[in-house]
């Protein structure tokens, strides 16, 4: 849900107490005074980004943009904030992790663009990826560049033979994860990772769950919503069960499972193929891709895990050439085209995520439509809103998420959703944010 021009939060919990002091650009941008062109420093990890750079600054003299390649995740994070705190060195531009932004926003690293973006540029993304960027408000705080919607994907080979239909719901997920176990009880049809909170998050948000909220100059925090426990519910009763398994996904057992058969689904994101490919390359072809299970078939849902954004800094004395790069980046067909053939992205934007994914990722050669599914589902991510100290959150997750898989009952699953918003809570007062319970 988006707030209202009256609850702004103080706009986009930006110049508020809520996330401190969130500053805009430094500088009303233009051409420099000697009439030279503006120069732009541009902070991306992304792989060979600086291959679609180059169309840029080939197309536009007047403002050349340099990429300095960097770490992604917490240490570019790290390092941006250092230089924002001493008042120099840092970029105009920042690739920068949907989770990320409440950080960067809170520490005055961003500047709100809500002024110089077209006016169009909402409508290129789904409602749950323009939320991220813009905290719920009428601030813009980046432009989306890459997503992650999650679907299900499972052996094709293996339900034929076991003459298992593709579940469309969650109630049927349990039914064919039983009958898979049945057949096999070395086989599961998946697992509960307690070692990636992203993914969990994921699965909340696909149920209309979002961690935080912002209620007048306060915080929310809403890890033990009715969504979050009954996602967390659902998982603990089928660990407990015994029809799922209960071990981390990313090990060396994990890639043996996906490789010998044992594990023969996967609820994972749209950069899943790559995963497969290279974990367990002697299956392509006998895997497919479908929407993830519903809560409610009625109203498709999904959540995503993973995906990153453009933002201007606040340190930037370019905003208006940052800001018409940005969008250039990662809304014109020919940039975005360039996005996915260099990097590998799948892009946020709407409009071309299918027109620049024609083919099928060549280890679903098997499956024409998959990007054409993938559009679909896409489009039906649920808003969902990060806080300015989710890796508390998620570091909590993996803790308490941990012991519960071991305890393997759906009572630790529930506790373990509660200790995850009581750390939180703690954390985000001890940091000085107000808190409303």
């Amino acid at each position: 849900m988006r707030l209202t021009t009256g609850t702004k939060v103080a706009a986009a919990v930006a110049a508020t107490a809520l996330l401190a002091t969130a500053c805009s650009s430094g500088g009303t941008g233009g051409d420099s005074a000697d009439g030279e062109a503006v120069e732009l420093t541009f902070w991306a990890w992304a792989p060979n980004i600086e291959k679609v750079v180059d169309v840029w600054n080939s197309e536009h003299p007047d403002i050349q943009v340099t990429v300095n390649k960097q770490d992604g995740g917490d240490p570019a994070v790290t390092k941006l904030l250092t230089a924002i705190e001493a008042g120099s060195g840092a970029p105009d531009l920042m690739q920068a992790e949907y989770q990320k932004i409440p950080q960067l926003v809170s520490s005055g690293a961003l500047a709100d663009i809500a002024g110089e973006i077209s006016g169009e540029l909402a409508g290129h993304f789904p409602d749950g990826v323009w939320n991220a960027v813009t905290l719920g408000s009428d601030a813009v705080y980046a432009v989306p560049q890459d997503s992650g919607p999650m679907q299900f994907y499972y052996r094709e080979d293996v339900f034929a033979e076991l003459g298992l239909e593709v579940p469309t719901t969650w109630e049927e997920y349990a039914e064919v994860a039983r009958a898979v176990h049945a057949a096999d009880p070395n086989t599961y049809l998946g697992t509960f990772s307690a070692n990636d909170a992203g993914w969990f998050s994921g699965l909340t948000q696909q149920a209309g769950a979002s961690w935080y909220g912002i209620d007048g100059d306060s915080w929310t925090v809403q890890i033990d919503s009715p969504e979050v426990q009954k996602v967390a519910g659902y998982w603990g009763g089928l660990v407990e069960e015994g029809i799922i398994d209960n071990k981390p996904m990313y090990t060396p057992e994990w890639n043996a499972a996906l490789n010998d058969g044992s594990q023969v689904g996967w609820l994972s994101a749209i950069w899943a193929p790559g995963v497969l490919a290279g974990n367990a390359a002697d299956t392509a072809g006998t895997w497919k891709m479908a929407p993830m299970p519903q809560w409610d078939a009625a109203a498709p849902a999904t959540g995503n895990w993973g995906g990153s954004a453009t933002a201007v800094t606040s340190q930037s004395e370019h905003a208006a050439e940052a800001t018409q790069f940005i969008e250039w980046l990662n809304t014109d067909p020919a940039a975005v085209q360039a996005l996915v053939d260099e990097t590998g992205i799948y892009p946020a934007d709407i409009p071309a995520s299918t027109a620049a994914l024609a083919d099928p990722p060549a280890f679903f050669s098997n499956q024409p439509d998959f990007y054409e599914l993938a559009a679909e589902t896409a489009q039906t991510a649920n808003p969902f809103t990060y806080g300015p100290n989710i890796n508390v959150a998620y570091s909590a997750y993996n803790d308490e998420f941990a012991k519960a898989t071991e305890a393997r009952t759906q009572a630790a699953f529930l506790a373990a959703v509660e200790a995850v918003q009581t750390a939180t809570i703690e954390d985000l007062k001890n940091s000085g944010f107000s808190v409303k319970e």
